[in-house]
């Protein structure tokens, strides 16, 4: 499946990331295996880094195929537990009940970090090009609830107007857009929200799917940003590496201390520095961080291998390639627009991985 991303009026294809990869790094034993293909699955949030890991690692490594489709952390999940992908992708890691489902056992390895960011359009006509100068909108926490429950339906509302005095805002009808598909991204923005609002836990919740009381809908990271660049007024969630490369302004969150904080590698790294990944999972969330300079919507992003493969050797690539990723594959993470693992979160990963049984 491609993910469609849209940049100044033109659409740029992320294809199935399919890249031949090799094992001539791996031991001796496996010197002379010359193709294996490894498939996985998941969320759109991390594709964009995944496709350069891939991209890079090969250019190393030739004879190992492996495919990654961007189809959403559920979808992924679940692809995991029927057995049809070698390892899949999902921001929200993998519940005790699905990880029960799946008989080979699950590992979940924190991969790469990130910020949900709100991403808007405020130019009047469809398709006009770049934003130009279009100024940092400061949404207070319960204004941009208010937005995402429909209560707030216009873009010089004086609720908006009065934490953006010195901003012409325009009058223009507030559009929002939301996702379609199951996402771990769709997940990480409602937890914030039912953590900041009564009003939202008891109406609509937390999760991968949520009932959306307005709004249209795009599949993937790729669909939400298509659908914002094209609508004016438009406002929606995605991870910041789809608004930064398709150069959408982004909105200054109000965080718990009063703040409003855009999203930087310094502000999204404050944020991390509070989640507290236990040993036996790797898996955890801070929803609301107190921190004053913390950005206020972030998570990670995990790889989900079994724990048992019965072809050993893929066993063997799969751990290869993530003790890559965890070491040299983080360089890239801050030019694409993640951020990087810490060292302390880089020992837990090449700790868990060690656990794929050969």
């Amino acid at each position: 499946m491609s993910a469609q991303v849209q940049s100044k009026g033109r659409v740029y294809l992320l294809p199935l990331i399919a890249v031949s990869l090799s094992i001539a790094s791996c031991t001796g034993d496996h010197r002379n295996i010359k193709h294996i293909s490894i498939v996985g699955a998941g969320a759109s949030f991390p594709a964009p880094l995944y496709e350069r890991w891939l991209s890079d690692y090969n250019q190393k490594n030739p004879n190992v195929e492996i495919n990654y489709q961007a189809i959403g952390s559920s979808a992924g999940v679940q692809q995991l537990i029927e057995g049809t992908v070698d390892f899949a992708a999902s921001d929200v890691g993998i519940t005790n009940e699905q990880a029960a489902k799946i008989k080979r056992g699950v590992i979940a390895l924190p991969i790469t970090a990130g910020s949900i960011v709100l991403a808007y359009n405020l130019t009047q006509v469809a398709q006009q090009s770049p934003q130009v100068n279009v100024p940092t909108i400061r949404l207070p926490r319960q204004v941009y609830v208010d937005i995402f429950l429909g209560k707030i339906t216009n873009w010089n509302h004086p609720r908006i107007a009065a934490a953006n005095p010195r901003v012409n805002l325009p009058n223009l009808p507030i559009q929002v857009v939301h996702r379609t598909d199951g996402s771990g991204t769709t997940s990480v923005l409602t937890q914030h929200l039912s953590a900041i609002s009564p009003e939202w836990k008891r109406k609509l919740g937390a999760g991968k799917a949520v009932a959306w009381q307005v709004g249209i809908g795009g599949k993937g990271n790729e669909g939400v940003t298509a659908l914002i660049q094209q609508i004016p007024g438009a406002i929606g969630y995605v991870e910041y590496v789809y608004a930064k490369q398709n150069k959408l302004p982004v909105a200054a969150l109000e965080n718990k201390s009063g703040n409003y904080i855009t999203p930087t590698p310094e502000s999204v790294a404050k944020t991390l520095e509070a989640v507290k990944l236990p040993n036996n999972n790797l898996i955890a969330f801070i929803t609301d961080p107190t921190d004053a300079q913390s950005y206020p919507i972030v998570s990670y992003s995990w790889l989900l291998t079994y724990h048992q493969y019965p072809n050993r050797v893929k066993a063997k690539v799969l751990k290869k390639f993530v003790d890559w990723v965890v070491i040299e594959g983080q360089k890239s993470s801050l030019e694409l627009g993640y951020i990087p693992l810490s060292k302390k979160v880089v020992v837990q990963v090449q700790s868990a991985v060690k656990k794929i049984a050969e």
